[in-house]
């Protein structure tokens, strides 16, 4: 096993293991534990998109494929962001004509 292997797994346990302190840390706010969580699984995709095909054939249970682009997919958008549809997948409205001002009675 070559060191950046060695590396990139150390990077998978290290993360696993500090998303359980979070999760296990009652005083941390809800929002701030998912935003960790969220920052750290990104970590494991970075990490698992390195390792070599030899090494991942070697456990074919694990989805590796899934948690490679998961990262990706984590940010592109945040999770509790609004979702945007892009401006050519909007029905298309047309531009309201201004409004005449009356004139004032007299």
């Amino acid at each position: 096993m070559t060191r950046a292997v060695e590396r990139s797994l150390e990077d998978v346990v290290t993360a696993c293991a500090r998303i359980q302190e979070y999760a296990d840390d009652p005083t941390l706010p809800e929002a701030v534990v998912a935003d960790a969580v969220r920052m750290r699984l990104v970590d494991i995709a970075s990490s698992v998109r390195e390792l070599p095909p030899a090494m991942t054939a070697t456990e074919p249970t694990i989805p590796w494929a899934r948690l490679a682009a998961l990262g990706e997919q984590l940010t592109r958008r945040p999770s509790d962001a609004p979702r945007l549809r892009p401006a050519e997948h909007r029905p298309h409205r047309r531009p309201r004509a201004p409004r005449r001002r009356r004139a004032a009675p007299r």
